[in-house]
């Protein structure tokens, strides 16, 4: 039942975090930086091809980019266990609100911030939230890259095949599905509007982020504030 999830465990909540991230990921391959924010697998093949071709400022690009997200994930995790103790809003909340100052800030600043700063900012940011969003209503879910929903969506395909009364087999195929999908249309958003507005594009990203944050800040406030010290699933 929905209603025993938090407002930041929704499955629709995970569909907009996770076409912002195909957003961030089509903006930094294909209009600045070019290197995969998202996540670092394809950043150290990346690292091993500029090592190998002795490409040395590529090297220490990426490498920035590693840490920034290694750094993100440490700063997520401090950070929530801190503003836990606050019991003010939620740190799903104050993570999307930081998320869109930082973007607010990087797409504004485009026509003169240099470029190999993009990668390192959306590295960290994307390091937080794929620390901070879980479990879309107690199904595990990465809300930054789609590998996992990938190998997902076929597992639970194969098990609806072979039980077809199962229908719940279905549904998470579906959910995951949904998921690549949403990336997707991100990543065409952002390569697109990059064509027509350049570095710029990137502050499109502020519109699901800044509806995410009036979600969140209702929720928080409202009608989950007799539940504020309830942890989300998978924490």
């Amino acid at each position: 039942m929905d209603d025993q999830y938090l407002e930041c465990e929704k499955y629709y909540v995970f569909l907009m975090l996770i076409c912002v991230a195909g957003f961030y990921g089509g903006y930094t391959l294909s209009v600045k930086g070019g290197i995969f924010a998202n996540a670092q697998t394809a950043n150290i093949c990346l690292l091993g091809i500029a090592i190998g071709t002795h490409n040395f400022s590529k090297i220490y690009t990426i490498i920035a980019s590693f840490t920034a997200y290694f750094l993100g994930t440490i700063f997520s995790e401090q950070s929530a266990w801190k503003l836990k103790h606050l019991n003010i809003i939620r740190w799903d909340t104050f993570l999307i609100l930081l998320e869109l100052i930082l973007v607010t800030a990087l797409g504004a600043s485009a026509s003169f911030l240099p470029d190999f700063i993009y990668p390192i900012v959306i590295n960290f940011i994307c390091a937080m939230q794929f620390n901070t969003f879980r479990q879309a209503e107690g199904v595990g879910m990465a809300t930054t890259f789609v590998t996992n929903h990938v190998r997902q969506t076929g597992s639970w395909l194969v098990r609806y095949l072979r039980k077809r009364h199962q229908k719940k087999y279905l549904y998470r195929a579906l959910h995951h599905f949904g998921m690549i999908i949403a990336f997707c249309v991100g990543a065409a958003l952002s390569s697109g509007l990059g064509l027509h507005f350049g570095g710029h594009a990137l502050l499109f990203a502020d519109l699901p982020l800044a509806y995410l944050l009036f979600i969140f800040l209702r929720a928080d406030l409202i009608t989950e504030r007799n539940i504020a010290d309830k942890t989300p699933h998978g924490h």
